[in-house]
């Protein structure tokens, strides 16, 4: 599994939602988007790149929706 498209694909998802005006409710929509269409191993693959890394290249936004949503990845 190649993370940085996972970083990539997170970020796209991440660069629609945060244009929602509910900050929250775009934080909930992105990470539960990719939950919705991201098969499990993708998922566990992002995750396991946020355990590890020291550094991210994961937008402020996409890595706040995956730290305060995690439990639904």
């Amino acid at each position: 599994m190649n993370v940085e498209n996972l970083v990539t694909m997170a970020n796209q998802i991440g660069s629609f939602y945060e244009t929602m005006p509910d900050r929250a409710t775009a934080l909930a929509d992105s990470a539960n988007h990719i939950k919705k269409f991201w098969e499990p191993r993708m998922r566990r693959a992002l995750l396991a790149y946020l355990d590890e890394a020291k550094e991210t290249e994961l937008s402020p936004f996409v890595l706040e929706a995956i730290q305060s949503h995690r439990s639904l990845l």
